[in-house]
């Protein structure tokens, strides 16, 4: 009897710890059994979630609508069958990014898994930090490459007419050898100062270009969560298909390749129709192959290779820069790649990317 009462005391103990631990932690946590009943949950996850005391009980079905995230039911339902952690980022209904991690809750003496512990880390800074990350990368791409080629190619070629004018003009006075010779040195000095700059551009970011084994799947994640915004705003539905997960690749590169596809995807829509946009990895002889197709405006087949020149906007009324296409076709190309495009006016477009494989 007495052993009893002891059991029954250290049940009570570890519950009132239990309790003291949910009531005072600032993490939005949920605790939901393996009939994926919701058992308890945090204050700060009652605040998030929009939760009340009657929803202890309820079925996840029934509270679904209380997250952001459509798949978090089958996502509780694998871990519960796998005993394996789950983590995913995820946006909650007042639109807060969070890593949410699925924890299976193992009962330790049968070994099976009698639940799952939810846990929820904000990460909206890092989300917002991706964004401004990915449009300073791009401007600092054009820009390298606009004082590169655009600055860089006129210079050289007043260079050459300045030499070619000094071997053809009959004016030897000492005047005019010595202000052709300050044009002459002044531009030399600025195609040095132009070689500096872009030198130390790559050199600065060269930490971040340098190839590494990838998971496409979490590049494709980074984008989406980049993008959040103008897919929740066109409503876009984006779906994939990743028959090769690992690349090995540039991360920035790569992660700026997905982003300007699917974001001239998204952009280019057709008016009417919520844009439908699928992505796709394949390996293909020597190459892994991403295509990011869409049902949108269509370009036609004129215009195909214009699309990869500078600043080429097809639609005046698009808001956009028009180097998107460029860049991604530039990173490509100058890895030794190659970018496809199948396209036709008003039925919707295909981009292939062909990278060198492992």
């Amino acid at each position: 009897m007495l052993n009893q009462e002891q059991k029954i005391r250290k049940l009570i103990k570890l519950n009132d710890e239990l309790e003291n631990y949910f009531r005072n932690t600032i993490i939005p946590q949920l605790f939901v059994d393996r009939n994926l009943v919701l058992r308890k949950f945090t204050p700060p996850a009652m605040k998030q979630f929009s939760l009340k005391y009657e929803d202890v009980g309820k079925h996840m079905v029934d509270i679904k609508d209380n997250f952001r995230f459509p798949s978090i039911i089958e996502n509780i339902e694998q871990v519960i069958n796998s005993n394996e952690i789950f983590e995913k980022e995820i946006q909650t209904t007042d639109f807060r990014w969070y890593q949410m991690n699925i924890i299976p809750y193992v009962v330790i003496k049968s070994k099976k898994t009698n639940g799952v512990i939810i846990t929820f880390i904000e990460i909206t800074a890092r989300i917002k930090d991706l964004v401004n990350q990915e449009r300073q990368i791009a401007d600092h791409e054009t820009l390298l490459d606009t004082i590169s080629h655009d600055i860089k190619g006129p210079l050289t070629s007043l260079l050459l007419t300045i030499n070619q004018l000094k071997k053809i003009s009959t004016d030897k006075s000492k005047a005019f050898l010595m202000f052709v010779g300050i044009l002459e040195s002044s531009i030399k000095k600025m195609q040095v100062i132009i070689t500096e700059l872009t030198d130390a551009g790559r050199v600065k970011h060269k930490n971040k270009a340098e190839e590494e084994l990838l998971d496409f799947e979490n590049i494709l994640e980074d984008v989406r969560l980049t993008l959040a915004g103008t897919i929740r705003e066109s409503s876009a539905i984006i779906k994939s298909d990743v028959q090769v997960s690992q690349i090995l690749y540039s991360r920035r590169k790569l992660r700026s390749i997905v982003y300007n596809l699917v974001n001239n995807a998204i952009k280019f829509h057709s008016p009417g129709r919520i844009p439908e946009i699928l992505i796709k990895t394949k390996k293909e002889k020597k190459h892994v192959v991403i295509s990011v197709s869409d049902n949108g405006i269509g370009i036609e087949q004129s215009k195909h290779k214009a699309v990869f020149s500078k600043y080429t906007r097809l639609q005046k009324t698009i808001e956009g820069s028009g180097v998107g296409l460029y860049l991604v076709n530039e990173i490509v190309t100058n890895s030794g790649g190659k970018i496809l495009l199948k396209s036709e006016l008003g039925k919707g477009s295909e981009f292939q990317v062909y990278l060198d494989s492992l």
